[in-house]
């Protein structure tokens, strides 16, 4: 399999750092993108080759710096073969009646805007390139399928980038642009440490909850970045066996 260009948003933590070192473990060329340019450094050090990454600081909301971040990746790579759209934020908790309006705004600015932004930048340069075509993963979650309690600005983000990931679907097909969505539920990274603790139930208990390594979602996006284009993953949800999805509420 030849060596792809990959960029993925939210590199410097979590699951986009797990994913980023597995891009770059199996050859390819990975741009990295976050907030902190400190965090995309450390990735950058775990990467296989570092020299075939680029750390690009970047905040997705910006759009002047979404295209500055492919610009970058176009002058350095080439071309752009993988968008994993990974950068997100919990910080709205709360249930309806308490969510402040500027942090709903932010977070949907972040989770739904920031996706949008990238998937347009990766879908002009996919659609111009020679070979054309290319692949844009975005990362959901089990809180696209159904909600935590107190989660209402999260869930109702999550939800609308499976509606994104449709419509970019839909338009990719004439141009051999493929899109596909992964739904990770309870993947242990530094934002999910609480769950172990304890967490909010649907029947007002706080009870701990399962989770799986984030590597294990890594290789998920993996899979299906490494398809031809002529096949698509939709959607593909993976998450810690025992947590409280199936059944949840």
């Amino acid at each position: 399999m030849s060596a792809k260009v990959v960029v993925v948003t939210g590199a410097g933590s979590g699951i986009g750092r797990a994913t980023a070192i597995a891009f770059a473990a199996q050859g390819d060329s990975v741009v990295l993108a976050g907030r902190r340019a400190d965090a995309l450094a450390a990735t950058q050090a775990l990467c296989a080759d570092p020299a075939r990454t680029l750390a690009v600081p970047t905040d997705v909301t910006d759009e002047g710096a979404v295209a500055a971040l492919f610009a970058a990746a176009l002058a350095r790579f080439g071309r752009i073969d993988v968008l994993f759209n990974n950068a997100g934020s919990f910080d709205a908790s709360g249930s309806v009646e308490e969510v402040p309006a500027a942090k709903w705004r932010a977070l949907i600015e972040v989770n739904l805007t920031g996706c949008f932004l990238c998937a347009q930048a990766a879908f002009k340069a996919m659609k111009a390139q020679v070979p054309q075509g290319g692949r844009i993963v975005n990362n959901g979650s089990i809180s696209a399928h159904v909600p935590r309690p107190r989660s209402v600005a999260y869930t109702a983000s999550k939800h609308a980038i499976t509606g994104l990931t449709r419509s970019i679907s839909l338009d990719g097909r004439p141009f051999s642009i493929a899109c596909g969505q992964i739904d990770i539920g309870n993947a242990a990274t530094e934002m999910t440490q609480g769950m172990a603790t304890g967490m909010l139930q649907a029947d007002g208990r706080i009870a701990p909850e399962p989770r799986m390594q984030a590597a294990k979602a890594a290789e998920a996006v993996v899979f299906m970045a490494n398809l031809p284009l002529d096949t698509n993953v939709q959607f593909l949800t993976i998450a810690a066996t025992n947590m409280p999805f199936i059944g949840r509420g």
